[in-house]
């Protein structure tokens, strides 16, 4: 018998939520989640399915909604977006053991129910209705639901089969998966397939997942590398990976990262503090999980003028990977960029050593004459502070990275007891500073608490 994988999505799950909480039905309900404290240029977070069916597109921005049409704004709960999530996962686990479950984000997860059928005493799609209702009973909140013979055959299944399914429930095998959706367009549906990768297969006249299946190899292989094994195994519906795979998989590198999209242009100065912040933050976290890192890598975005947006427009148009503006800033949409990365003296988790790299890769990438409009920082070769093997430097002061190792650590345990703001370095009560206000957020978006 093949596996027998379910794909469960919460739809419009940010809206569904706020509806809920507000005794309105989450199909019918025109709202939107926004922070309109942002101005009117913020992007609508989730759009229940209602405004969808007027042509209201999702994570538009408020100044895009369509005029005539009543909604409701509601202000982003992160906490309590994350709150709700566990609620559906605990449903989830009355039914299958957390080992086969994988949560691919808030508000969806991949089953493997192959081995509870016999127990339940039902199909795979009666299962996945069971768990559906339940979910819909306990929270309110709708879902759709994608069943498979593979994790892939699942995915799609929901992303196209179940989304023109009045039931919202969709199921695909090998043999339906090619006579129903080889022929479907636009190719970016199907799970993994962007617009670059479009371009790519267009260049080869190959629009649909059936062209794709039957063109030969090896001009896809020129294209893609090894990549192109997945794109002709998914054309055939085929997916070696089971969740087995899944929750065996361990990475052989590690990273902690920090990234922000900046609510507004800030200069040469406010960004190297702003950088300092965030670096601030991932040493935190490097000692709360007992780690260390080798290397620090530095990414800043500008943005475009108009002249460079034309000229982004025209390499997009004849799909040229080109160079453009100040400081040798590649063009990436919408966007100019600077990147580098720089190695830290050992592997360490002293914030002076982790401020002292990144002051020097800051100065060294950095356009003084553009505003930044976006930072991320990747502290990189994480590996955990006690482990074997790491090599030691003959510059580094023992002591004095003691003291500053536990003055982080008596750091971390005030703010884990009285919030992330008990305690502030006083360049974060600055004008430009934005640790302060990102300590109240979840992923960038208010927490509602």
């Amino acid at each position: 018998m093949p596996r027998q994988y379910l794909v469960i999505d919460l739809k419009s799950f940010y809206a569904s939520v706020e509806c809920v909480e507000r005794g309105l039905d989450p199909l019918v309900a025109p709202l939107v989640v926004a922070d309109l404290s942002r101005s009117d240029k913020t992007i609508c977070l989730a759009v229940s399915p209602a405004l969808k069916a007027r042509g209201v597109r999702n994570r538009c921005r408020i100044f895009e909604m369509p005029e005539g049409i009543p909604y409701v704004v509601a202000p982003p709960r992160m906490a309590l977006y994350m709150r709700r999530s566990c609620d559906i996962y605990s449903v989830y686990l009355r039914y299958l053991s957390a080992q086969d479950i994988h949560v691919y984000s808030v508000d969806e997860a991949f089953l493997d129910v192959t081995g509870y059928l016999d127990l339940y005493g039902c199909t795979a799609r009666e299962l996945g209705e069971r768990i559906r209702s339940e979910v819909v009973k306990e929270t309110g909140i709708p879902a759709t639901c994608g069943l498979g013979t593979n994790l892939y055959l699942a995915k799609v299944a929901l992303d196209i089969t179940a989304k023109h399914s009045p039931d919202f429930f969709g199921e695909l095998d090998e043999q339906s998966y090619r006579d129903t959706l080889w022929s479907h367009t636009p190719i970016t549906d199907f799970w993994r397939v962007g617009p670059g990768t479009q371009r790519r297969l267009a260049q080869m006249g190959i629009h649909t997942m059936g062209q794709l299946a039957l063109h030969p190899r090896e001009p896809i292989y020129d294209a893609f590398g090894i990549d192109a094994e997945i794109l002709i195994d998914h054309a055939w519906g085929r997916e070696p990976v089971t969740m087995a795979d899944i929750k065996a998989y361990r990475s052989q590198s590690h990273s902690l990262a920090n990234g922000q999209v900046l609510s507004h242009d800030v200069d040469y100065g406010g960004g190297l503090l702003i950088a300092k912040e965030m670096a601030d933050q991932l040493v935190m976290d490097l000692v709360a999980q007992g780690k260390v890192a080798r290397s620090l890598h530095l990414d800043l975005g500008y943005r475009a003028t108009r002249e460079e947006r034309a000229l982004i427009a025209d390499q997009a148009r004849r799909q040229v990977d080109g160079r453009a503006g100040e400081h040798g800033a590649r063009v990436r949409v919408g966007e100019l960029f600077e990147r580098g990365t720089a190695a830290l003296p050992a592997h360490s988790s002293s914030l002076d050593e982790v401020w002292g790299c990144l002051e020097r890769l800051y100065r060294s990438i950095a356009n003084p004459r553009r505003p930044l409009h976006r930072i991320y920082i990747t502290l990189g070769e994480v590996r955990d502070a006690d482990g074997g093997g790491i090599q030691m430097s003959l510059f580094q002061d023992v002591p004095r990275t003691e003291r500053e190792l536990r003055r982080t650590q008596a750091v971390n345990a005030v703010r884990d007891k009285f919030g992330s703001n008990a305690l502030l370095r006083a360049h974060d009560l600055l004008p430009q500073a934005t640790a302060r206000e990102r300590n109240g957020q979840i992923g960038g978006h208010r927490s509602g608490m």
